[in-house]
């Protein structure tokens, strides 16, 4: 049985609203938007930093609702500050035959200055034929 690891979620261009080095480890996202994409808490996560280009990978855990929270924690915080803005993937491992049956959905959240959504959508891929066919935007 042959995986794959995929990206199923991504928060493009949040920004960051706080960087906590006192905390142990992490990124605290509102929950919100960690559902809109299907992140969960506890999640591993990837982060790009796109003021600096910063890279790391950390776990995802819930702020406070409607925030629009985006906060670093521990080392992570020393990578960026207040205002970076940010891109935050998750992957899953899938099985690659069943992406060739039944394939494959992504949900990419754009967010605007102040954290809010600005742009939903849902990149898709297919196996048709013989081929791969990627969606990069269906809207939601």
């Amino acid at each position: 049985m042959k995986t794959i690891k995929l990206m199923h979620a991504k928060l493009h261009r949040v920004r960051v609203t706080e960087a906590n080095v006192n905390y142990v480890g992490s990124i605290t996202i509102d929950p919100e938007l960690m559902e809109m994409v299907g992140i969960l808490p506890l999640e591993e996560v990837e982060i790009a930093n796109l003021n600096n280009a910063q890279r790391w990978s950390t776990y995802a855990i819930p702020g406070t609702k409607g925030s629009g929270e985006i906060c670093p924690n521990g080392g992570a915080a020393l990578l960026c500050e207040k205002g970076d803005i940010l891109i935050i993937y998750a992957y899953e491992q899938c099985e690659r035959n069943y992406i060739l049956e039944k394939g494959h959905q992504a949900k990419v959240l754009i967010a605007g200055e102040k954290n809010e959504v600005v742009d939903f959508f849902v990149q898709t891929l297919d196996y048709k034929n013989g081929n791969f066919e990627f969606e990069p935007r269906l809207e939601k």
